[in-house]
């Protein structure tokens, strides 16, 4: 069962280069990458397998803030978040929150739908990117 708001897409290259890829495409966007969480090195570091899962924050103010602006809780979602991880039978997926999900999690108005469809097409175009063979 899927997780609510929870996007997922299957990557054509391994956990690593799909990482090494989005990373690379958030920071060609001119984005900030805040932190990169690998949670299978903090896993192995207390003697627990996990498979490869790596999670990478980033945003820009200009993005987030104006949803903030709307409801403040929503700093709790943001700045935005992706995980790549490998399932069971070794496929590799990018997976994170679909923005217009969040907004409507927070309560937010229809004044930041702009906002939240802006942010949801930029994903998708990172995710596409970074998952997708050319």
């Amino acid at each position: 069962m899927a997780a609510a708001g929870l996007i997922s897409i299957r990557s054509s290259f391994g956990p690593e280069e799909t990482m090494n890829r989005f990373e690379a495409a958030v920071s060609a966007k001119g984005l900030t990458v805040f932190a990169r969480v690998d949670h299978a090195a903090g896993a192995a570091s207390v003697g627990l397998p996990l498979r490869p899962t790596d999670l990478l924050i980033f945003g820009n103010a200009r993005g987030g803030t104006p949803l903030m602006q709307s409801n403040q809780t929503i700093g709790i979602d943001l700045p935005l978040k992706v995980l790549v991880w490998q399932d069971p039978s070794g496929d590799t997926w990018l997976s994170y929150n679909d923005p217009g999900w969040l907004a409507k999690r927070h309560g937010l108005g229809d004044e930041t739908d702009a906002t939240a469809n802006a942010l949801a097409a930029a994903l998708d175009a990172l995710a596409t990117a970074s998952t997708k063979s050319p």
